[in-house]
């Protein structure tokens, strides 16, 4: 196996000017409206254009901007800004930057100006390599993002997945936006269920290696892999327990499938459940106390939660007769997981009490969620092409893209915790 490599994009942002810290709108408002949006191409060198273009598409895929076409300015680039050349067009905000290039470095200054406050919402530097135009654009944008909700958005996170190409199987890693794909050099017979650790720095996955099922921990930061755990029956790797040098998995070693937590200091594990029925699939709780996980135990694949210390249980999907893959949104909420309804899997999200319940997805079948940091959105895989492909739906059901195409069959997304990569 090739060394592992996962670039860290190191940007240096010096902060010259904030007018103010404001949360601009608030983002978990039911009567949420999009903000009228107006951002120029950054002025000063080519990649101007392309810096501007990555903004465009994050900041309206959000669903927090509605970007204005650029057809409909009328005020001239920096350093002008006027609000009532904005106001009668009804615009909100407003962005423009310069690109300074200096040997293999760009330098980018952004301003974001608000119209009805008549006032300077942020101005800040960035420094990169010139190669780094898209991780530099999605820092801009989360900034931006930031600026208003008071959150960070998902722009500068990575998804992991499992995708198999000519008859291979490899563990992948792709920005938000499905750009800038990288093969890890990771490879196994069969390849599933990957998991990042709190930090980002690490992926644990299992995989069939010499005819039994391990669990493998890839470190980026050393570039080594480690075999974890190896025995007779199946062991699937479940997430990292939040606060935790440790991770969930399922094995059958003992017989059924039970839910185990493996502790990665002193190589030790211990059992959650004790069930003759089938246990697996578990997520856990962003505050490391409970999980949700799937289990037969009504004679159908369906949606538990309990606390790690075995208590409490309780059943949350009566969706359909096989629901699976929970996956629990980071920010605690939602419980998200793929029921089988009409025939087809589709991607539903509920409360952890099991309250609230809704579909977000229509169109062909549609497995394997995963939540972006911000829990708003949802990395999932679709046949609705006739080929196995990732895509996103935002919590409000909207599909905001295709992630990979044809030629690749994408399974098992993960999305990273928020980070700069």
């Amino acid at each position: 196996m090739k060394k592992l490599l996962l670039t860290t994009i190191i940007l240096l942002c010096v902060l010259v000017n904030t007018s103010r810290a404001l949360v601009y709108i608030d983002i978990n408002s039911p009567s949420l409206r999009a903000v009228p949006t107006a951002i120029y191409d950054f002025r000063g060198d080519p990649s101007g254009r392309e810096l501007a273009d990555i903004i465009r598409a994050d900041l309206q895929a959000s669903g927090v901007f509605e970007i204005v076409s650029k057809q409909t300015y009328i005020e001239s680039d920096l350093p002008a800004f006027n609000p009532s050349n904005w106001i009668p067009l009804g615009i909100d905000l407003v962005i423009k930057g310069a690109v300074l290039k200096e040997n293999d470095t760009i330098v980018v200054t952004a301003y974001l100006y608000d119209v009805v406050g008549a006032t300077v919402i942020l101005k800040k530097q960035y420094r990169a390599n010139s190669k780094f135009i898209r991780p530099l654009a999605h820092s801009i944008s989360n900034d931006i993002y930031k600026s208003i909700t008071g959150e960070d958005g998902p722009f500068r996170t990575k998804i992991a997945f499992v995708g198999k190409k000519r008859g291979k199987r490899k563990i992948y890693l792709m920005d938000w936006d499905g750009k800038r794909v990288q093969d890890t050099g990771i490879t196994g017979e069969l390849l599933t269920s990957v998991h990042w650790s709190n930090d980002a720095n690490r992926l644990v996955y299992s995989a069939i290696r010499g005819k039994q099922w391990g669990i493998y921990i890839a470190d980026f930061k050393t570039g080594r892999e480690k075999l974890v755990l190896r025995s007779r029956g199946t062991n699937i790797a479940g997430e990292f327990i939040p606060g935790r040098n440790a991770f969930l998995f399922s094995s059958s070693l003992k017989g059924s499938p039970d839910i185990f937590v493996y502790n990665i200091k002193d190589n030790t594990k211990s059992r959650i459940t004790w069930n003759r029925s089938i246990e697996v699939s578990p997520t856990v709780s962003p505050d490391g106390k409970w999980m949700a996980f799937v289990s037969d135990r009504a004679g159908t694949p369906q949606i538990y939660v309990m606390r790690l210390d075995g208590t409490r249980l309780k059943r949350i999907s009566f969706v359909g007769g096989y629901n699976t893959s929970p996956d629990w949104s980071p920010k605690g909420d939602l419980i998200a997981f793929s029921g089988l309804i009409g025939g087809k899997h589709q991607i539903f999200v509920v409360k952890p009490d099991g309250t609230d319940l809704r579909q977000l997805t229509q169109n062909g079948n549609n497995e394997d969620p995963s939540f972006s940091p911000d829990g708003r959105f949802i990395a999932f895989v679709s046949d609705r092409r006739g080929y196995k492909a990732i895509y996103v739906v935002r919590i409000d059901g909207r599909i905001i893209g295709q992630l990979t195409h044809r030629g690749i069959e994408a399974l098992s997304p993960e999305w990273s915790p928020n980070k700069i990569f």
